[in-house]
């Protein structure tokens, strides 16, 4: 006789203690080098046995791997999901914020994954980070492309990646070497990204376009 399914409760119960495990590992990975945090003081934290955290994610390497990769593919992003209502610039503005917002509260994790504290390049880091540096660009690209990234031109595609480049290298500024206030980088974003795509971006795709009538001048 077949046996009856598991009962949903089970799969909800396997779902929450996963993120818990994953919120509490954030935090701690956030506050503290990645060689100063335990798998045990992770499973002590989140109030589940050691057993357990290594059932949901392995090792340590692959649960910091998760927690990176569940940071930087937030749709904290400065990158907006949709126009929204008020224009582009109350869009970016908006985004903006809440990409500062998430850096801000996992300042210590994000530093460490861009190797902003001495820790060097880290294959894994890397793609986890251009997986997510993609995404955001194909997200921004939405708000200024009524066809989506699929309808993007390659200078449009180059300018927000480049960016996101920006936006990375200005939050730096503000979290690891205090030369920027988090007010002054917002600012520096969001009046950027306007000049790039009102101003920047149609001289860039003019330039082909006037290289090609001198030549067939």
């Amino acid at each position: 006789m077949a046996s009856n399914p598991a009962p949903r409760w089970q799969r909800l119960e396997h779902d929450e203690r996963r993120r818990q495990i994953l919120v509490v590992a954030r935090r701690l990975f956030s506050e503290r080098s990645y060689a100063a945090v335990s798998t045990s003081d992770i499973a002590r934290e989140a109030g589940v046995a050691r057993g357990l955290l290594h059932h949901y994610f392995g090792t340590k390497r692959e649960l910091y791997l998760e927690v990176v990769r569940a940071l930087v593919l937030m749709p904290s992003n400065p990158v907006p999901l949709q126009s929204g209502v008020g224009g582009l610039e109350v869009v970016i503005s908006e985004s903006v914020d809440r990409w500062l917002e998430m850096l801000g509260r996992n300042r210590g994790t994000w530093l460490a994954a861009v190797g902003a504290q001495g820790l060097g390049r880290d294959v894994e880091i890397e793609a986890i980070l251009d997986d997510a540096r993609e995404q955001a660009v194909n997200r921004l690209i939405a708000a200024v492309e009524p066809y989506g990234a699929a309808g993007a031109s390659d200078e449009l595609r180059a300018v927000v990646r480049a960016y996101s480049g920006l936006a990375e290298a200005a939050s730096l500024e503000w979290l690891h070497r205090d030369r920027l206030t988090r007010g002054q980088v917002h600012t520096l974003l969001v009046k950027s990204f306007l000049n790039l795509i009102r101003d920047v971006l149609p001289a860039v795709e003019g330039v082909d376009a006037r290289s090609a009538r001198t030549r067939t001048a």
